[in-house]
């Protein structure tokens, strides 16, 4: 069953999407399921686990649900030091 979902992409994910927003209908159960059908449609190579993600503004673990109506923040990997 398809969920919609608003997406929040920062950093190298908004650059590979083209948008830093969007709304989409996804077949998706959990954060792992969003961030796999959207690397797919935005040609992401980032391996899940560099990568962060928050459902609803709140840091989340990747295999959290997903609801219809949530936002989905994508983080993509930070360099520091």
């Amino acid at each position: 069953m398809s969920k919609t979902l608003t997406v929040r992409y920062f950093a190298a994910f908004r650059e590979q999407a083209g948008t830093h927003e969007e709304t989409v209908s996804l077949a998706a159960n959990t954060a792992r399921d969003v961030f796999e059908l959207l690397k797919k449609r935005h040609g992401s190579t980032e391996p899940l686990r560099h990568c962060k993600v928050a459902i609803n503004d709140e840091m989340a673990d990747w295999d959290a649900p997903v609801g219809d109506g949530d936002t989905i923040l994508l983080f993509p990997p930070v360099a520091g030091g």
